[in-house]
């Protein structure tokens, strides 16, 4: 889905799991998550813990597509 969203000119992060797969499809930006039942969070964590554990994933993320807009 990423492949086909970056071909119509919409930019995205792949957050998977299963990093090679995603590697071996083409995707352009790739990002490991949490864990496989889990990629945005650990429900094993508090609810504030999670919340920012979400957050600072979502922020790499954008990173990820911020770097990418400035040629980095």
């Amino acid at each position: 889905m990423a492949k086909e969203l970056e071909r119509a000119g919409i930019p995205t992060v792949h957050v998977t799991n299963l990093v090679s797969v995603s590697e071996n499809t083409g995707a352009k930006r790739i990002m490991a998550g949490r864990a496989i039942p889990h990629v945005f969070g650990d429900p094993a964590l508090g609810e504030q813990e999670e919340r920012q554990l979400r957050r600072r994933l979502v922020e790499q993320a954008l990173d990820m597509l911020r770097e990418q807009e400035s040629g980095s």
